[in-house]
C-alpha cells in the first residue's frame, strides 16, 4: 500500500468518524424529543428512529476508530 492510499484511508476514516458523531447526537436528540410527543405511536416511532440513528452513528465511530488505529500505527513505525 502506498503512502497516498494510506492517507486516503485515514482521511476517509476521519470523515466517517465526524459523521458518526453527528448522526449519534442527532439520534440522542430524537430520542429526547420522544418525551414531547402526544400519542403512543409517535413515542414509539421516535424511540425506534432515535435508537436506530444512535446505532448507525455508534457503528460508524467504532469502525472509524479501528481503521484509524490500524493505519495510524504504521505512521509511527
Amino acid at each position: 500500500m502506498t503512502e497516498i492510499e494510506r492517507l486516503s484511508i485515514v482521511k476517509s476514516a476521519q470523515i466517517n468518524q465526524a459523521l458518526g458523531v453527528f448522526i449519534f447526537i442527532f439520534g440522542i436528540i430524537i430520542t429526547i424529543a420522544m418525551a414531547f410527543t402526544e400519542t403512543f405511536v409517535q413515542q414509539i416511532t421516535d424511540l425506534v428512529a432515535g435508537l436506530l440513528l444512535m446505532g448507525i452513528g455508534g457503528g460508524m465511530m467504532w469502525r472509524a476508530k479501528t481503521i484509524l488505529k490500524k493505519h495510524q500505527s504504521k505512521e509511527v513505525n
